[in-house]
C-alpha cells in the first residue's frame, strides 16, 4: 500500500552537475505563488467549489502574524511578541502537466507553523501538528486532469504554544515533485564519507529505490559524483530487481582522489547524481549535494573536523528575522551570515527546533558548522499549548523526517534532540532520552547527539547524571550561571567523568540593545555603563574557554536579536550581537576581535552628551590590538595595553593548540574615563610598534538630511530575493545623529515594501508602513523588485534633505512553477 506520508529533506543547493540524460523527467516545481489567504475559520473552505474570491492573493512563504500590530492583550503574550496569531486557511488552483500522467507526483510543504491539515481536491491527505517539520504527500491518485485545488487549514489559535515568536501559516517554501513510477525516493539518498585523507576519500551512498507500479521491474542504479564545476569525479552501476510495490536500498562505495575536504575556511561541495535507468534511459534522476570532511568529538581535544581542532565560536538563531517575521527571504539570512561570519562566527545552534532546508544549505556553502535541534519541549511543558500534547504521538516521525531532511548537509556536525528539557532530573527522561538517541543513531550514526541542559550541577543527581551518561556530548547551558562556582562545576565535572564530551550549547552575551550602552548615575554626576555585569560575564567565559581545550567551545546567546520571549513595551530580545536589523551592535566587536585575526579597534559609545560637559565618560574600545592611545581633539588621553597570543595552528588570536598568553588586564577591553566636551575621539592601535588599526567617533551636529545606502547595486526579480535598504540621520557634515529619532517616509516604484524596521524593540508600529522613525539615528527598508529594470528608492523627512537610490534589478534565476488554473 502506498504511504501518503514521505519523509522530505534538505533543499538542494544550486551546482554545477553533470548533464543527465535528455530522457529523465524528474521536475521539481514551486507552488509558492499565486494563492489565496483568508483569516479565520470559514466552512467548508476544503471542498474544491468553495468560492474564495473574496479572499487575499498571496504568494509564499507567508506568514500573516507579522503584517499585524502588537497589542499588549494578544493571546500569545510576550512569547508571541504580542502579535496575532489564530487560524488562516490558504487556498491555490493549479493544473498538472499534461506529461504528468502516469508518474508520481508529491506535494511538500517545508514548514507550516501550525496544526496544518492539508486537502486536494476535497481529499484530505495528511495532518502534521509540529510547525517545523518538512513534510511531503503522495497526491498521485489525488489529482484530477484539469484543475486541481489544494487547500491548507493552518491552525495557531492555542496559545501561548511557543516560548518565542513562531509566525503564522505557511511560512516556507512548498513544492510539486513529479518522478516515475520506479524512482530514487524521496530524499532516498544518504550520503557520508567513512574514509577521508588528503589523497583519497570513500564516499558511501546508500540509495532507496522504490516501485510503485503494480508490476515487478528491473534496471540500474548509476551514481555519478562530480565536484562544484560539475567535473565527475567517480561513478558505480548497480543492478536492482523490484517486485511491484517494493523498495531496496542499493550501497554504493566510491572512491574521489586527492578530494577538496569542506571546511569552515574551504567549504568545498560535491554532488552526487542518481539516475534510474531502464535499458539505456534514464526514467528518473535525483541530484544531492554533499560535502567530504571527517568530525569527531574528543574528551580531551573538543572538536575535531578534519582530524584538526576547531573551537566552536557559535551563536544560537531562532527562526524569524525581524521585519519579515518566519518568512525569511535567502537574501536576509545571506547578509546575517556573512556579519556573523565577518565577527568570527563558525557555528550556529538551531534554537529551538529544525531550521528552513535553505538555510542548511547557506550553511554549508559559506562555512558553518551546524547544531541542528529538534525540539524544546518532550512531555513536560513549559507553555499550555506546547509541543509535550504532540511528543508522544508524532515525536518519532518528526525525529525521522529531519534527519533525513538534513542528514546530507556537511554542515550538520551534531544533532540536539532537545533544549532544557524537563525531565532532564527524572527517571522517565533518561528514558525518553535514551530512545531518541537510538533513533536518531539509527537513521544517522555518523553524528553524535546532545541536549542543552540548564541542570548540570557539580553536586550531582543519581536520574541526571544517568541522563548525562546518555549523551554522546554533554550540552551545557550557560556554563557560568550557576551560583558561586560559575564555571568551576566543568572543571570538577571533567574531574569526575573524564570521558565526557563537553561543550556550551548556550551562554550570556555581552548583548544589549543598539546604542543603549549608557545611562545616568542616581546622582546625575557621572554617566556609567548599563551593561557591565553581561559584558564581564562575556569576557569571563570566553577567557575560560580559551585555556581548557577539552572543552569543545560555546554557542552564544544570541547572534541576532529576535521577536519573543518579551515583556511590554518590548517585543523581543535584546540578546544579539546584531540587532534586529542585522546591523552590529557594540558587542559585535568583542567577539570580533577574539576571534578573528582581522585588526579590530572598535570606540564607543557616541561623542553626544549636551549638557554633561565637564563631566567624566567612561569611553571603551574593544580590540585586538597590544596597545591603544586615545585622543580628545588632539590631546592624548592615554595608553592602554592588551597581550594576545600569536595566531596559533588553529587560527584567530587564540590558538587552541596551547593555552594562550594570559591578557594584563583582568577584561578583553580598555576604557578611559574621559571629560566630555564635544568634538572628536580617535583611538589609534598598534601590534609589534605599527599602527595597526584606528577609529574615530565625532560629536554630530543637527539633523539635515537623509543618507540611504545598499549593499548591492543589483537584486533579482526572483520573489525570492529582496533588497535592503539602510537609512540615517545625518548632519551636514555626514556624521550619523546618534540620538536622533526623525519619522522618514519611502516611496518606491519598480518594487513593493515588504517591511520598515529601525531596531527599536518597544516600537509597535505594523512593519507594513511606509514610514518609520529613526531608532539612534538608523533604520532599514526591505524591498522586493516586480521586475528587471530599476527599483528606485526615495527617502524623505520633514526639514531635511531626501535621498534617492537605485537598485539594478535583473533577471533572477529561472523558477519553474505549477501552472496554474486558467
Amino acid at each position: 500500500m502506498r504511504k501518503r506520508l514521505a519523509v522530505l529533506g534538505l533543499g538542494l543547493a544550486t551546482l554545477a552537475l553533470a548533464s543527465r540524460p535528455a530522457a529523465a523527467q524528474r521536475e521539481r516545481l514551486s507552488m509558492d505563488p499565486g494563492w489565496r489567504f483568508t483569516p479565520g475559520d470559514p466552512a467548508g473552505a476544503q471542498r474544491p467549489g468553495f468560492n474564495d474570491g473574496g479572499w487575499r492573493r498571496v504568494n509564499l512563504p507567508h506568514d500573516w502574524s507579522i503584517e499585524g500590530t502588537p497589542e499588549r492583550n494578544a493571546p500569545a503574550g510576550g512569547r508571541g511578541a504580542y502579535l496575532p496569531t489564530g487560524i488562516g486557511w490558504y487556498r491555490k488552483e493549479f493544473r498538472v502537466p499534461a506529461h504528468a500522467r502516469g508518474r508520481e507526483v508529491w506535494l511538500q510543504f517545508d514548514g507550516i507553523y501550525e496544526n496544518a491539515d492539508v486537502w486536494v481536491n476535497g481529499a484530505h491527505v495528511g495532518r502534521r501538528p509540529y510547525g517545523y517539520t518538512s513534510v511531503s504527500y503522495d497526491v498521485t491518485k489525488d489529482l484530477e486532469s484539469g484543475v486541481n485545488v489544494v487547500a491548507v487549514r493552518v491552525d495557531n489559535s492555542a496559545q501561548p504554544n511557543s516560548r518565542w515568536y513562531t509566525g503564522s501559516g505557511i511560512y516556507r517554501h512548498t513544492w510539486l515533485t513529479i518522478a516515475a513510477p520506479v524512482h530514487v525516493a524521496h530524499w532516498g539518498v544518504y550520503v557520508t564519507t567513512p574514509f577521508v585523507d588528503s589523497s583519497r576519500a570513500m564516499v558511501l551512498v546508500r540509495t532507496r529505490v522504490d516501485n510503485d507500479l503494480a508490476v515487478a521491474r528491473q534496471g540500474v542504479l548509476r551514481t555519478v559524483l562530480v565536484d562544484a564545476a560539475g567535473r565527475e569525479v567517480a561513478r558505480a552501476d548497480t543492478a536492482f530487481a523490484l517486485e511491484g510495490g517494493a523498495h531496496e536500498a542499493v550501497v554504493q562505495r566510491l572512491f574521489v582522489a586527492d578530494p577538496r575536504r569542506w571546511s569552515v575556511d574551504d567549504p568545498a561541495m560535491y554532488a552526487v547524481h542518481s539516475a534510474v535507468l531502464e535499458g539505456a534511459q534514464a526514467v528518473d534522476t535525483a541530484d544531492t549535494p554533499f560535502g567530504i570532511r571527517t568530525i569527531a568529538f574528543d574528551a580531551d581535544r573538543g572538536f575535531l573536523l578534519n582530524g584538526q581542532p576547531v573551537k566552536l565560536h557559535g551563536v544560537n538563531l531562532h527562526e524569524s528575522a525581524g521585519a519579515v517575521g518566519t518568512a525569511v527571504p535567502e537574501r536576509i539570512w545571506r547578509s546575517e551570515l556573512a556579519k556573523l561570519k565577518a565577527m568570527g562566527v563558525n557555528a550556529i545552534r538551531t534554537s529551538h527546533n529544525p531550521p528552513a532546508p535553505e538555510f542548511l544549505d547557506l550553511c554549508d556553502r559559506m562555512g558553518f558548522l551546524v547544531m541542528d535541534e529538534a525540539f524544546d519541549e518532550w512531555t513536560y511543558g513549559k507553555v499550555p499549548f506546547g509541543y509535550h500534547l504532540y511528543f508522544a504521538t508524532w515525536a518519532d516521525s518528526d525525529v525521522t523526517a529531519y534527519v533525513h531532511r538534513d542528514r546530507n548537509h556537511p554542515s550538520v556536525i551534531l544533532w540536539s534532540a532537545g533544549n532544557e528539557i524537563g525531565e532532564q532530573t527524572t527517571p522517565e527522561g533518561v528514558t525518553i532520552l535514551r530512545h531518541l538517541v537510538g533513533l536518531f543513531h539509527a537513521e544517522d550514526p555518523t553524528r553524535p547527539v546532545t541536549t542543552g541542559n540548564d541542570q548540570i550541577h557539580a553536586d550531582g543527581h543519581p536520574a541526571l547524571l544517568s541522563f548525562l551518561d546518555g549523551e554522546d556530548v554533554v550540552g551545557y547551558n550557560y556554563v557560568d550561571r550557576w551560583h558561586e562556582r560559575r564555571e568551576l562545576f566543568a572543571e570538577e565535572d571533567r574531574v569526575a567523568h573524564p570521558d565526557w564530551k563537553m561543550v556550551g550549547t548556550e551562554s550570556e552575551s555581552a548583548g544589549n540593545a543598539f546604542g543603549d550602552v549608557y545611562s545616568l548615575g542616581s546622582d546625575s554626576a557621572k554617566v556609567e555603563p548599563n551593561y557591565t555585569t553581561g559584558m564581564m560575564r562575556a569576557e569571563n567565559l570566553l577567557r575560560w574557554i580559551d585555556v581548557h581545550p577539552y572543552f569543545s567551545g560555546d554557542f552564544m546567546w544570541t547572534g541576532v536579536d529576535y521577536l519573543g520571549e518579551a515583556i511590554w513595551p518590548s517585543k523581543g530580545f535584546p540578546s544579539g550581537a546584531l540587532d534586529i536589523t542585522g546591523r552590529p551592535k557594540d558587542s559585535y566587536y568583542l567577539y570580533q576581535s577574539r576571534w578573528t585575526d582581522t585588526p579590530v579597534l572598535h570606540l564607543f559609545p557616541h561623542w553626544n552628551w549636551p549638557g554633561r560637559e565637564g563631566q567624566m565618560i567612561p569611553v571603551l574600545a574593544y580590540t585586538n590590538c597590544t596597545s591603544v592611545e586615545l585622543f580628545l581633539n588632539g590631546r592624548s588621553m592615554g595608553t592602554k595595553r592588551l597581550q594576545f597570543p600569536q595566531p596559533g595552528t588553529s587560527g584567530g588570536w587564540n590558538s587552541y593548540a596551547t593555552p594562550p598568553v594570559p591578557v594584563t588586564t583582568n577584561d578583553l577591553h580598555v576604557t578611559w574615563d574621559v571629560p566630555y566636551e564635544p568634538g572628536t575621539l580617535v583611538a589609534v592601535g598598534t601590534r609589534d610598534g605599527r599602527v595597526a588599526c584606528h577609529d574615530t567617533v565625532r560629536t554630530a551636529g543637527s539633523p539635515a538630511a537623509v543618507r540611504v545606502t545598499t549593499g548591492r547595486d543589483t537584486v533579482t526579480a526572483d520573489p525570492r530575493d529582496v533588497a535592503l535598504v539602510r537609512f540615517a540621520i545625518v548632519d551636514s557634515a555626514g556624521t550619523v545623529v546618534p540620538t536622533a529619532s526623525n519619522d522618514v517616509h519611502v516611496s518606491v516604484s519598480g518594487g513593493t515594501i515588504v517591511g520598515l524596521d529601525n531596531g527599536d524593540l518597544t516600537n509597535h508600529e505594523p512593519y507594513r508602513m511606509d514610514h518609520r522613525a529613526a531608532f539612534n539615528g538608523r533604520g532599514l527598508a526591505i524591498f522586493r523588485a516586480d521586475r528587471p529594470g530599476v527599483l528606485r528608492v526615495t527617502m524623505t523627512a520633514n526639514g531635511l534633505r531626501s535621498a534617492t537610490v537605485d537598485v539594478q534589478v535583473v533577471q533572477g534565476h529561472p523558477l519553474a512553477v505549477v501552472p496554474a488554473a486558467r
